[in-house]
């Protein structure tokens, strides 16, 4: 199959094909969700909370996902590799801003960079602009931004005031017109979601923004029950429980191993006989 391309992703919306999004971290997922035809894998600095163990994802840093990043790419040759840029990555001086995005494509071999923020924020305009005018795609991120939810009031539903879903329609327009390439909505009334992606020329992406937008992403481990979630956020669907999955494997492998069952003859390893018949009386003869 051949490689998916920016370009691409905007004539499936011209068609109104839709879009899917997952996250990776690591070759081996890579591998297969490029297998399955997933058209944009994102590094993202979830990796902080479903890899690392922190609280959030403001403490993941840059070595951290061009660390990731470039596993991913290793493990893949056809989807759209998009790496996160983390918190304080951008939104400082633009020589820094174009120069952390510029790491994702010239040391990961990332094809794009995702920005968290837009509404109501010209430094967020302003860098995704000076990392456009470089030559670096972006791909735009509003409505719940983990990294500033704080400032947001938490992870919580926004813009289901009419005139904050007026800021955010604004905002999405705004990061269009500053060349970003698609925009990710997250946790936003479908009914806005449905109306950015009306108004939009660039695809929609959505995690918790309703079915009309032109795609939709979650984080990989979500779906299939391997996060340790145990209240997952209402958006995530779960296709899979890896969880019990696993667990049921590794138990049955411990008490394979306490019942001596594993390994078995047919797993294990011997010599040819005309070694063993030269090594039994070597070894005895050591210990006489």
């Amino acid at each position: 199959m051949e490689k998916v391309t920016v370009p691409d992703l905007s004539e499936k919306k011209r068609r109104g094909e839709k879009i899917t999004m997952l996250t990776a971290y690591d070759v081996p997922m890579a591998r297969l969700l490029d297998e399955a035809g997933v058209d944009l894998v994102l590094v993202g600095d979830s990796l902080g909370m479903v890899i690392l163990g922190y609280p959030s994802t403001v403490p993941v840093t840059m070595e951290e996902m061009l660390h990731h990043a470039k596993a991913v790419r290793r493990g893949i040759s056809r989807a759209l590799v998009v790496g996160d840029m983390p918190f304080m990555s951008f939104n400082l001086y633009h020589e820094e801003t174009v120069r952390n995005a510029g790491r994702f494509l010239k040391e990961a071999g990332c094809d794009a960079v995702k920005v968290e923020g837009g509404q109501g924020s010209p430094e967020s305009l302003e860098a995704v602009r000076a990392i456009v005018e470089a030559g670096i795609p972006v791909l735009g991120h509003l409505g719940l931004t983990p990294q500033t939810a704080g400032k947001l009031g938490g992870f919580k539903v926004q813009a289901r005031r009419a005139e904050e879903a007026v800021r955010v329609v604004e905002a999405a327009q705004e990061l269009q017109e500053a060349g970003c390439f698609g925009l990710v909505l997250e946790c936003v009334p479908a009914q806005v979601g449905e109306e950015i992606t009306r108004r939009l020329s660039i695809p929609t992406i959505g995690i918790g923004a309703g079915p009309h937008c032109d795609g939709q992403v979650l984080v990989t481990h979500d779906l299939l029950n391997f996060s340790g979630a145990f209240h997952p956020p209402k958006f995530v669907r779960r296709f899979a429980d890896l969880n019990q999955v696993i667990l049921k494997a590794v138990k049955e492998f411990g008490q394979a191993v306490a019942d001596g069952r594993f390994p078995s003859d047919e797993e294990s390893y011997s010599m040819p006989p005309e070694e063993w018949a030269r090594f039994e009386p070597m070894i005895r003869h050591k210990d006489s």
